[in-house]
């Protein structure tokens, strides 16, 4: 598995994907965070809710960006028949391709860190900000990057287009994250919209920002993981 993590990972650092992917990230939160209208120094609370708010948008259109190429580039080139004939299992393929994505989403928000030194420095008095609920937030962003990057690894799975796993991967992230939501706001649900709306990424995302970390939105996120993954491991199994 560590070779394909560091063969997927070095790919991404050896040409332009990985750093326009990171500086599209931070120049586009960085400036919804501190320039466009209602930004933060607007605002004038010691408050980063506006780049949680904006973070997960910009990761829909980017993660599946990163992910297109998982297995569809494979598949294309024919190097899917090499990679199997590699002492490696299936799920050591999946996983070595799917944590090379999701580190790449650790790097973006690596230097995001700086907002909360920069609103910490700010605040009046310094310190003034919500620590518990910014880093609860950050492991909620990531989660969800995590969550992007394994449906994006499912629809790589499904086709040889890179563009067509791309838009696969948006229209689905997408769904889970916003569509499930406006679906449970729908009145004709009565009790049944409240239910549904707990099945939406943005509920449990929303969940881990309030500053409490609780383990059912982990398990959660790691269980839609873990089903996207095993059903990437059983799509490529039948390529064989």
């Amino acid at each position: 598995m560590y070779q394909i993590f560091k063969k997927e990972l070095n790919s991404f650092l050896n040409s332009l994907i990985g750093y326009i992917v990171i500086g599209v990230f931070l120049t586009a939160t960085g400036l919804f965070t501190w320039f466009f209208k209602d930004n933060l120094l607007d605002f004038g609370y010691a408050d980063m809710s506006l780049f949680f708010q904006i973070a997960p948008y910009i990761f829909l259109f980017l993660i599946p960006a990163i992910t297109m190429r998982a297995f569809s580039e494979e598949v294309k080139s024919g190097t899917i028949e090499l990679l199997f004939t590699k002492p490696l299992s299936k799920w050591q393929i999946v996983l070595g391709k799917y944590l090379a994505s999701c580190s790449l989403v650790l790097l973006s928000l690596l230097p995001t860190l700086l907002y909360y030194y920069s609103v910490y420095q700010l605040g009046n008095p310094q310190g003034n900000i919500d620590s518990a609920a910014v880093f609860s937030s950050y492991l909620g962003l990531f989660f969800l990057g995590c969550v992007f990057a394994a449906i994006g690894v499912l629809m790589s799975s499904f086709t040889d287009n890179q563009v067509t796993a791309f838009v696969l991967s948006f229209v689905c992230c997408l769904l889970l994250f916003y569509g499930i939501g406006q679906i449970a706001q729908l009145s004709f649900l009565g009790d049944f919209s409240y239910l549904l709306s707990q099945l939406g990424l943005d509920y449990q995302y929303n969940a881990l920002g309030k500053g409490l970390i609780d383990s059912r939105n982990i398990i959660y996120f790691l269980t839609v993981i873990f089903v996207a993954l095993w059903i990437t491991k059983l799509k490529i199994s039948s390529l064989r």
